[in-house]
């Protein structure tokens, strides 16, 4: 009996590759409506900057949100949309600091910590599975996070 799913891979290791992409789905809409947030409430000296940088951030989430939900169709699985799931699985928790510019931007910058060490761990599950689709998506968003991190960080003079 074939144990292999539509594009070849083993479905065990599909099945938690999918696992993982569900709880970084979980994660990046999180994510994505906290930004949101942020652009819609951001207050003070640096508002036209912030609130531009945030819309462009929300922006490019919402796409991500997608290709994740996308990739786990590939995988042959079902992707996530209830918001009341994402809250119980999503390490990034619901922020209620929006108004204030620092604490928007340190909080975008935790949130890319733990959703790129989510996808290393994907990445290693990729890799073990031979799963070079999600490798490659995994990769194209943290090596982009990582130059985010690093102007975000230059924002905050750190």
């Amino acid at each position: 009996m074939d144990n292999t799913n539509a594009i070849g891979l083993e479905n065990n290791k599909a099945e938690k590759l999918a696992e993982k992409l569900n709880e970084l789905l979980a994660n990046y809409s999180i994510f994505y409506q906290n930004t949101r947030g942020a652009h819609w409430n951001i207050k003070g000296e640096k508002f036209f900057e912030l609130h531009v940088k945030f819309e462009e951030l929300y922006n490019d989430l919402v796409l991500k949100i997608d290709e994740l939900a996308e990739r786990i169709l590939t995988l042959g699985h079902t992707p996530e949309h209830n918001y009341s799931k994402y809250a119980a699985t999503s390490s990034i928790k619901e922020s209620s600091e929006v108004t204030n510019g620092v604490r928007a931007v340190e909080n975008i910058l935790n949130s890319f910590k733990m959703v790129i060490t989510l996808q290393r761990e994907i990445l290693d599950l990729a890799a073990d599975a031979n799963d070079e689709g999600t490798n490659a998506l995994m990769s194209d968003y943290i090596r982009e996070q990582e130059k985010l991190v690093w102007m975000y960080s230059s924002f905050l003079n750190r």
